[in-house]
């Protein structure tokens, strides 16, 4: 039993890491922080986190490898994407244009890492810099505003940027708490659905209590997540692309031969060249993504912010790499998951509202967020030296 218990804290220990920060954040802010008002500005205002930390993972899985770029990438799309609306092009020819052109960025890039053997990191610090210049260039150093209402609206910027009560609740939007109860019906099945197909393979689960007590952990706060934001105005627009952005990469992640090549290069790259993959490819679709998601993480942020700006998306690569490894990412690649990097877009998220709410200035923000990486990172290093 002692084993059962200690294996499930270790495995979630980030998920335990979450409750405790935001109990804290509660009793240190009288509650404020989970208001329904709050709790929805924390989804909004970290929605770039999780698309961009989706795309870095990838990056991450090949090596421990990461994209020091896409800050400046989705500077530099958020740009193009304003000029273009303020040309009065149509929304779709816009997006389409900015998600092409952090294609071509990634691509780009991509192509050094992969044929020309340049490092990672040296290859995305250039890109770092060429893109925030570009950025600067385009804009011509000014801010450029964004007046399109359907593009503001289909992507999250405004006040009104919610997905309509089609069943008119009074006082509690009840489209919003059923689409609750449905994702958790959905989690549910697929929970049995996995506990029947192991059993009929004769696998047995190492912990069969820790993952129900998971199971409806999650549950549970999916059903509370609802009903506060079903007491505010619903569920936000971002909250659906960054849900779709999510479900899409966690099953190309866990379901798909290109999402299992991923791991592998981390895990042996040696080995897995050998057994047939082109490990290059797998490196040049790394950062040819990661480029497609900083071209749509521009496209959320140009929404939200209503306006671009040649200082936009500084920082941005640091808050998903850190997402990343406090989710549970590996320093040395082949470990990590879509679900993890959720648990640390949150964890960060929660970590700079609750700050900002007790008035906490933005450098003391920055030290506890540097402590909180520096504590992930050093929990997988020594668990590699552990297991070792």
């Amino acid at each position: 039993m002692k084993t059962s218990v200690g294996g499930f804290i270790k495995k979630n220990t980030m998920v335990i890491a979450l409750v405790l920060v935001v109990i804290f954040f509660s009793v240190s802010t009288g509650g404020k922080i989970l208001l329904p008002q709050n709790i929805n500005n924390l989804i909004s205002q970290n929605g770039y986190v999780f698309v961009l930390a989706a795309g870095m993972l990838l990056c991450i899985l090949t090596g421990g490898n990461i994209d020091l770029s896409v800050g400046s990438v989705v500077c530099f799309t958020m740009g193009i994407g304003a000029l273009l609306l303020k040309a009065n092009l149509p929304v779709v020819v816009a997006l389409l244009v900015m998600l092409a052109v952090g294609l071509c960025v990634g691509m780009f890039q991509g192509f050094w890492i992969a044929w020309i053997s340049v490092p990672p990191f040296i290859a995305t610090l250039a890109g770092m810099y060429a893109f925030r210049g570009l950025s600067n260039v385009i804009l011509g150093g000014y801010s450029v505003g964004v007046n399109n209402e359907s593009f503001l609206k289909i992507f999250g910027g405004g006040a009104d940027c919610y997905v309509p009560d089609f069943l008119h609740g009074e006082g509690l939007n009840l489209t919003c708490m059923a689409v609750g109860i449905a994702a958790v019906v959905i989690l549910v099945l697929l929970f049995l659905r996995g506990q029947l197909v192991r059993k009929k393979m004769g696998i047995a689960s190492d912990n069969p209590i820790g993952e129900w007590v998971k199971t409806i952990i999650i549950s549970a706060l999916i059903l509370w997540i609802t009903y506060k934001l079903s007491q505010y105005k619903g569920i936000p627009s971002v909250l659906v692309w960054i849900a779709l952005v999510l479900l899409i990469y966690g099953y190309i992640t866990k379901n798909t031969a290109i999402g299992r090549y991923f791991y592998a290069v981390g895990g042996n790259e040696k080995a897995t060249r050998l057994s047939g993959v082109n490990t290059k490819l797998v490196y040049f679709l790394a950062y040819a993504n990661m480029g497609l998601l900083a071209g749509f993480a521009g496209t959320l942020t140009l929404a939200r912010a209503g306006h671009a700006e040649p200082t936009y998306g500084v920082g941005y690569e640091m808050d998903a790499i850190a997402a990343c490894f406090i989710g549970g990412a590996s320093a040395y690649g082949g470990v990590g998951k879509i679900t993890g990097i959720m648990i640390g877009a949150a964890l960060m998220g929660v970590i700079n509202q609750g700050m900002s709410i007790m008035g906490i200035s933005a450098n003391y923000q920055s030290a506890v967020k540097g402590i909180v990486l520096l504590v992930a990172v050093l929990v997988d290093v020594l668990s590699k030296k552990e297991n070792a």
